[in-house]
């Protein structure tokens, strides 16, 4: 787990590993739209998280619930029914952490998510997004299946992963 060791960054200091990063995300007050007002707007500027989505910090949760549980083993592979930004942040800390990533997507997924997965290293496989719960062809039948022919592997299944909104 060292390489998702995380930490308060003062200005200037270097980190050694981009996990660092992941949670020091800057906020920003609008002092502007609150003059005068008893109240603070802060803006959390998510587009500065390392993997540039919101979800490399959910990622990062899921992650380090399911090493700390022994859910999730050295070597293991990580598969995750998504189109979204958690798949760009499992494939983000898959890549920092030696973890293969396979993400189930939809085919309308974007080519820049397409792209950003594929530079991250994640094997996209494409699904029937809106197939029934019960069709083999939904995302989430179709990860399991991949998962469960995998010796080891890990399903975050954040929809009901409670790492996921603890992040």
């Amino acid at each position: 787990m060292t390489a998702l060791a995380t930490s308060r960054l003062s200005p200037g200091e270097v980190c050694d590993s981009v996990a660092a990063l992941i949670g020091n995300t800057p906020l920003v007050e609008l002092r502007s739209l609150t003059a005068g007002l008893k109240a603070r707007i802060l803006v959390k500027l998510e587009g500065r998280n390392p993997g540039g989505f919101s979800k490399d910090r959910t990622a990062l949760s899921m992650i380090r619930t399911a090493e700390a549980s022994g859910a999730l083993a050295p070597g293991a592979t990580i598969v995750e029914a998504t189109s979204g930004n958690t798949g760009i942040g499992l494939a983000l800390i898959g890549r920092l952490t030696g973890y293969p990533v396979i993400i189930v997507h939809s085919a309308d997924i974007s080519n820049e998510k397409r792209k950003v997965l594929a530079a991250y290293g994640a094997r996209l496989v494409e699904a029937v997004w809106d197939a029934a719960p019960d069709d083999p062809a939904n995302p989430r039948a179709v990860a399991d299946r991949i998962a469960q022919e995998i010796p080891g592997a890990w399903r975050p299944a954040q929809f009901a992963n409670t790492a996921n909104p603890a992040a």
